[in-house]
């Protein structure tokens, strides 16, 4: 073993020792850090026995055995927590030394992380991990952003511990200055909330519109992971759905109230302040606060009812309309994911490669999929393309799947099922290809109960007015005008 580490980690969870294993298993030395000291002493003792890692039992030995510059990797609790360590770790670091925030850190606190510890002569960097526990292990997606000269130090450890795509490229690299690796992150989760909910609202429309058992939506999930729906999410459902304990399914078992971490709600809160239309992420955040009120639902189903569940239809057809509905609605939620990147970028002035955090997210992650390589031709196609849905192959791909999508969700609708994340995201497509839409109403509502004003089609733009609707309300208008 090295007489100093390359690197040290603090927070001995599982992602914590994993990445440490993962770490060691490509010949760098790691000291492992916990404010337990046992979890230190039981890690060193376990699984990381033999290896080139060593234990460390307080911050100034931690420090102590690292070589300078010194990289130090926080794998601790989001909020708070990082931050009291950072107060920790800086009165026994030089100038120069790097501290890593691994976890899913709110973007705003990065931006402000970078400029504390910059103005300290200290820098920093934020990444995402992604992947789970066995990514950490054997690969995850790694998506670092923050103090530019810290790329050079942790991109040796970093692209060698993470995931690679078929050409052997590592799904890393640098996405932007502060907390651009963060909001990067972040959009990745709240696409994984929507493809999640997408995925759950398949499985609820087989199972109480087709009557399909769980071994037989294994057969549908494993057959769909072999063509455009190829994805870790749609494989790991497939193994869902055919785990069975003491001879019955164990995913019927499982309460239905669904947690989170609040990086979908995050995601949800920046479209709002950006003007973004996040609609499908949105909602499927929503059906996750909804399905935490098991009491009242439970209370509700036994006071409200709606239509009989009735299909007539041909199973198969109908099963390859929900594969292409499926396919249809992560078109937009990738599409909506990715605008709120560029408003992002425009916000904060990131130079974010939009292609390339397609590649960053084709292994390793949750929502690693064959999908992300056509999101990576079309940007590379158009590093402007101003929207996903009008690339040819996505377009084309919606187009064909559109009236299997519209057959979905008017089976869901007519038949009562919830399916809110499948046709808010039909919804949007159908507003989005519209050259005209009712907000020339809205304008008008505005405009009467609030002198708001509003603009003409048949005057230039930027043109304001303001009518008298009512005849008692004067000519005097709003002094700003919001469109």
């Amino acid at each position: 073993m090295k007489a100093l580490s390359d690197i040290g980690l603090v927070g001995l969870a599982v992602m914590g020792e994993n990445l440490i294993l993962n770490m060691a298993s490509k010949g760098f030395t790691v000291t492992a850090y916990n404010r337990s000291t046992e979890k230190v002493d039981a890690f060193i003792a376990g699984r990381a026995a033999g290896k080139n890692i060593r234990g460390a039992k307080s911050i100034e030995a931690l420090v102590a055995s690292l070589e300078s510059p010194r990289k130090i990797m926080l794998m601790v609790k989001a909020g708070e927590p990082v931050d009291d360590f950072i107060e920790q770790l800086i009165p026994h670091l030089d100038p120069g030394d790097v501290i890593i925030d691994g976890g899913n850190a709110h973007f705003a606190d990065s931006i402000r992380r970078t400029r504390y510890l910059e103005s300290k002569g200290l820098l920093f960097v934020g990444t995402g991990v992604s992947g789970g526990e066995e990514g950490a292990l054997t690969g995850p997606s790694i998506m670092p952003g923050g103090s530019a000269p810290a790329w050079q130090l942790v991109q040796p450890i970093f692209q060698a511990i993470a995931a690679r795509v078929e050409d052997g490229t590592p799904c890393c690299d640098w996405l932007g200055n502060d907390g651009a690796r963060h909001f990067v992150k972040m959009v990745h989760n709240g696409i994984e909330y929507g493809d999640m909910q997408l995925i759950c609202e398949t499985y609820q429309i087989m199972k109480q519109l087709l009557e399909m058992t769980p071994a037989e939506m294994h057969v549908v999930f494993a057959e769909w992971n072999r063509g455009e729906l190829d994805s870790y999410l749609i494989e790991i459902t497939a193994d869902i759905l055919a785990y069975e304990e003491d001879g019955e399914p164990l995913v019927e078992k499982i309460l239905d109230s669904a947690g989170q971490k609040g990086t979908g709600k995050w995601t949800g809160i920046a479209a709002f302040e950006l003007g973004i239309p996040l609609t499908l992420i949105n909602e499927a955040v929503a059906a996750r606060f909804l399905s935490a009120q098991k009491d009242e639902r439970v209370q509700a189903s036994q006071l409200i009812h709606g239509p009989d569940i009735r299909f007539d239809g041909n199973r198969q057809a109908f099963i390859e309309d929900l594969r292409q509905a499926l396919l249809a609605a992560k078109i937009v939620s990738y599409a909506q994911g990715y605008l709120l990147l560029r408003e992002a970028a425009r916000e904060y002035h990131w130079q974010l490669d939009y292609g390339n955090i397609a590649l960053l997210w084709r292994g390793g992650c949750i929502i690693r999929s064959i999908f992300l390589s056509r999101i990576k031709e079309a940007f590379d196609a158009d590093p402007e393309l101003p929207n996903l849905i009008l690339s040819p192959y996505f377009r084309d791909r919606i187009d064909a799947a559109q009236s299997s999508w519209r057959r979905v969700a008017a089976a869901a609708l007519g038949n009562g099922i919830a399916a809110p994340a499948l046709t808010s995201a039909l919804g949007y497509f159908d507003a989005y290809r519209s050259a005209r839409l009712p907000a020339n109403l809205l304008q008008a509502q505005r405009d009467y109960f609030g002198a708001h004003t509003y603009e003409r089609i048949d005057r230039p733009r930027g043109e304001v007015f303001h009518t008298n609707w009512s005849g008692r309300g004067g000519d005097t208008a709003s002094s700003t005008y919001n469109a």
